[in-house]
């Protein structure tokens, strides 16, 4: 009779259930990619975006870092109106779009393929003046949120802005998914939450709009 075989221990079970979670990420992502046009690729820059740069009380152009930039429609967008722009995007495929169309445009953006929550492996140094986030952190699964809030908060310059579209957790089936604003309260320290707008989707989606302490180092 063989002897049966060891438990798998708990720690390296739930390192392998986290690798899982990202690499499910990273497929779905990249079958959108593959099928064509990722439902969120809308190619027009989102008014609240537009608000924060051209409107009333726009920000002065600075350094700007996109979290998930897709092919490049923001990026590109902030670089036409001064801003010095990089954009990170987990997807290859998205990153050679998203240079096609800075090229196609005359812009200057600096794209990366990187993860978001592990911004230390790539060169994206602050400081940062404002951060754009279009449904990239509310897919991140949980246990590399805090990461992602690192990054941000260790790049942020005095008083910059963080702008997030994210999906309410009632919008998806899966249990990771979606994202609150108690939870950005809890995870972004150093930051306030100073503006959360309901969404105008058929499932809840909120913009939040999160600003560095001004004493931050």
């Amino acid at each position: 009779m063989s002897e049966p075989s060891a438990a798998v221990p708990q720690n390296e079970e739930g390192a392998r259930s986290e690798r899982d979670q990202e690499e499910a990420v990273r497929r779905e992502l990249e079958g959108y990619y593959r099928a064509g046009k990722p439902p969120w690729d809308t190619e027009v820059t989102p008014p609240e975006l537009a608000a924060m740069v051209e409107g009333d009380d726009a920000l002065p152009p600075g350094r700007a870092l996109e979290l998930g930039c897709g092919t490049g429609t923001n990026a590109t967008y902030l670089a036409r109106h001064g801003w010095e722009v990089v954009a990170v995007d987990l997807i290859n495929r998205a990153i050679d779009q998203a240079r096609k169309k800075a090229d196609a445009s005359g812009t200057a953006v600096r794209l990366l393929c990187a993860d978001a929550t592990r911004l230390d492996e790539v060169d994206a140094p602050g400081p940062f003046d404002l951060f754009f986030d279009l449904s990239c952190y509310c897919g991140i699964p949980p246990h590399r949120r805090d990461a992602y809030a690192a990054g941000l908060t260790h790049r942020a310059a005095p008083g910059a802005r963080l702008l997030m579209f994210g999906y309410g957790p009632e919008a998806f089936d899966d249990p990771i998914s979606g994202v609150t604003a108690d939870e950005l309260r809890a995870r972004f320290t150093g930051w306030d939450l100073v503006e959360t707008t309901p969404g105008t989707n058929s499932v809840p989606t909120f913009w939040f709009t999160l600003r560095r302490t001004a004493d931050a180092e």
